[in-house]
């Protein structure tokens, strides 16, 4: 099975699934000497736990990581990190009924189709339990950032219909959006959320919603123009996540209404712009406002990176559905097990650390890109190799 790598110079993989032993998470590419424990991956951790509230699935799993290599002495050593988490609530014997069965909304017919057979036990190394090691990698990548004056937040602004209203995303705190168990930071319109939420759950049924991800401080020129565009990594990223079904960044689909003089972000000099470009030969620019979502032509302009996912409702619902099993059959189906009736506040720290993974890739990308650039030849001195040929004979 491929595609369990993400990243170039940053790369994370993962392994496991959701009632097996448990999960491990390869970081490599990180640089030595950043200051790392397991203390720093638990907050972030906590955030996606399930458990958290009457909102969320009622699994109970510690979500404890194991640091197996690559720190020593409370200090990145630049060699892979390696973390295990262990599986310990799983109940597998909710999914024997259904081990035929395919589940509506599922990977279970795709899985069967691409591979000829699958692990029906949760759904496998589909289960949105695999995020816990992008949540560890994204937790290591957001302290990395946060040394280069980098700054990540996600919050929810729409369950079902009602939708907030965020005047200004750069503003936002992590305080606002954990202050509420729905992780809306507008304390009225999270409260509504979280009534539609639980009436929702009553009727043994789901929402979808929207999860916005900010990033401040990000400086002018990262991202390449072509195939590895910022925003197309951001969109492989975030829809590499369970249940995305939608990405947009800037003004997103509402640019479609709108006329080029009215979409585009003026730029207007600026005395000081942090962070300021990398080549100091490059002026200090800023727009007013930002339509253009911190991208331009793939590339990072210095303005706040704003974008947005859509969350399809949770597919284990708990009432009888109609489906085939694997003879092609008809057959009814009604899924056990505890699962989220919204997937959105447990979602935010999953899109933070995504963007999060994107974003110190292409940092280090840019590092290495300008490290390499040669240097000017003086044309009083001549060009010499750094390794001469010896002498013949």
């Amino acid at each position: 099975m491929a595609g369990n790598t993400f990243g170039t110079l940053f790369r994370v993989t993962t392994a496991g699934v959701s009632h097996g032993p448990g999960y491990m998470c390869i970081i490599d590419g990180c640089p030595a000497g950043l200051e790392l424990s397991v203390e720093d991956l638990l907050p972030d951790l906590a955030r996606r736990r399930p458990g958290q509230s009457k909102l969320t699935t009622q699994r109970d799993e510690a979500d404890q990581p194991e640091i197996w290599s690559g720190v020593f002495e409370g200090k990145t050593d630049g060699t892979p990190i390696g973390i295990l988490f262990r599986n310990s609530d799983q109940r597998s014997s909710d999914y024997a009924a259904i081990r035929d069965k395919y589940r509506p909304g599922h990977a279970d017919y795709t899985f069967d189709a691409r591979y000829g057979h699958r692990d029906y036990r949760g759904g496998g190394r589909s289960s949105a339990r695999e995020t816990i090691c992008r949540v560890a990698a994204g937790a290591v990548a957001k302290k990395l950032l946060a040394r280069a004056g980098i700054r990540i937040i996600g919050y929810v602004v729409q369950i079902g219909p009602i939708r907030a209203t965020v005047a200004d995303p750069t503003t936002i705190t992590l305080e606002q959006v954990e202050a509420s168990p729905s992780r809306c930071p507008d304390p009225q319109t999270a409260r509504l959320m979280e009534e539609l939420i639980e009436t929702v759950r009553k009727e043994r049924d789901s929402i979808g919603g929207v999860c916005e991800l900010v990033a401040v401080g990000v400086p002018p020129g990262l991202g390449e123009p072509v195939f590895d565009k910022l925003k197309a990594d951001l969109a492989k990223a975030l829809l590499s996540l369970p249940a995305v079904v939608g990405f947009e960044y800037g003004s997103g689909f509402a640019a479609a209404q709108m006329r080029g003089s009215e979409h585009n972000d003026l730029f207007i000099p600026a005395g000081h712009v942090h962070p300021p470009p990398a080549d100091p030969a490059v002026p200090a620019l800023a727009t007013p406002t930002n339509r253009h979502g911190g991208m331009l032509g793939g590339i990072s302009t210095g303005q706040p990176i704003v974008c947005r996912v859509a969350l399809k409702p949770t597919s284990s619902i708990p009432r009888p559905q109609r489906t085939v099993d694997r003879s092609g059959s008809p057959t009814e189906i009604l899924v056990k097990g505890r699962h989220d009736p919204c997937l959105l506040p447990r979602f935010v720290v999953m899109g933070e650390a995504m963007l999060a993974l994107v974003l110190v890739d292409h940092w280090l990308r840019a590092q290495c890109c300008r490290l390499q650039q040669l240097p000017e030849l003086s044309p009083s001195r001549p060009a010499t190799s750094p390794h001469p040929r010896p002498p013949d004979g």
